[in-house]
């Protein structure tokens, strides 16, 4: 029966040794809290102040699983969607900024009015090509759309 417990117990010495050794090593240590990974910034125009109905840049490329600051504005005198649900979906969102409001959670599009300003912070999960649209209707038919592309980390 001795021998018994002392067996159970050295078991339990040995797993707990070995949690904590797996987090201490350098790979557990050097992998960053999403929150904390550090921002690229991308500065996105929707609309144009001539009254353009289009996106400014309209191509977007990002990594996959690096983090990012969504600059977004709408320099013109109307309402614009950034609309890219499929890209939303397969992204994590830590959080959108607007005036002093902050938003977390599931976002699937984001409507600027006239001179409106707000930060999307994201981080893509998922590599492939997403379409990206204003969804007010007739802007995308005028033109307002573009592609956002995700590649993986090299």
């Amino acid at each position: 029966m001795v021998f018994h417990k002392c067996f159970i117990h050295g078991c339990r010495a040995l797993v707990l040794l070995g949690l904590i050794w797996f987090c201490l090593t350098p790979a557990a240590i050097a992998l960053p809290v999403p929150a904390q990974q550090p921002l690229q910034e991308m500065q996105i125009h929707l609309g144009t102040a001539s009254g353009a109905l289009r996106f400014v840049p309209d191509q977007l490329e990002f990594v996959a699983g690096q983090r990012y600051k969504l600059l977004l504005d709408n320099p013109s005198n109307q309402k614009h969607y950034f609309t890219a649900k499929d890209f939303a979906d397969t992204s994590w969102t830590q959080k959108v900024e607007a005036g002093k409001v902050e938003v977390k959670g599931a976002i699937h599009e984001l409507e600027l009015k006239p001179g409106a300003i707000a930060e999307w912070i994201l981080i893509p999960q998922k590599t492939g090509k997403f379409e990206l649209h204003c969804s007010v209707p007739g802007h995308a038919a005028a033109g307002m759309v573009g592609t956002i592309q995700v590649i993986a980390d090299s």
